[in-house]
């Protein structure tokens, strides 16, 4: 029963927000803010995650690993980007159900990344993004605690 009711939450407050970002302009600012960081929040790693197996916006994520990575994670670079592409899969679920932990999350997995990528030649630029990138997913996680709907 506890696990329906929470289900029966979950697909109510994304109906929400379907719906709001459906009707954006009709709403308040902080909420159109919010409502756009949340869907970008839920874009960008499903994006990453679904090409990390895809390629269709980078043939090859291996050389994005550095060493120190390679040597915690189990296999090889390959398997690395397949872990990565798992976890950032993941974490698109979660902001999109749970936008302040999945936020956090999110944000905690870019300065993960921007320390990998700040390891690699010539990747630092990238990592100054993951890092712009963690800012917004940390506001949005904030944000959600005013402007994400709950019911019960």
């Amino acid at each position: 029963m506890t696990i329906t009711n929470a289900w029966h939450d979950i697909v109510h407050d994304l109906e929400d927000e379907m719906h709001d970002l459906a009707t954006i302009t009709r709403l308040d600012a902080a909420r159109q803010a919010y409502l756009a960081l949340w869907a970008t929040c839920v874009a960008f790693p499903l994006l990453f995650g679904i090409d990390r197996f895809a390629t269709f916006m980078n043939s090859n994520w291996d050389p994005y690993v550095a060493t120190w990575v390679n040597d915690v994670l189990p296999g090889s670079a390959h398997d690395a980007v397949a872990i990565m592409g798992v976890i950032e899969l993941v974490i698109a679920a979660l902001v999109l159900v749970s936008p302040r932990v999945g936020g956090d999350l999110f944000a905690l997995w870019m300065l993960l990344l921007a320390a990998d990528l700040f390891a690699l030649d010539n990747r630092g630029w990238i990592a100054v993004g993951c890092i712009a990138v963690a800012i917004l997913a940390f506001a949005m996680a904030r944000m959600s605690t005013a402007y994400h709907h709950h019911e019960g």
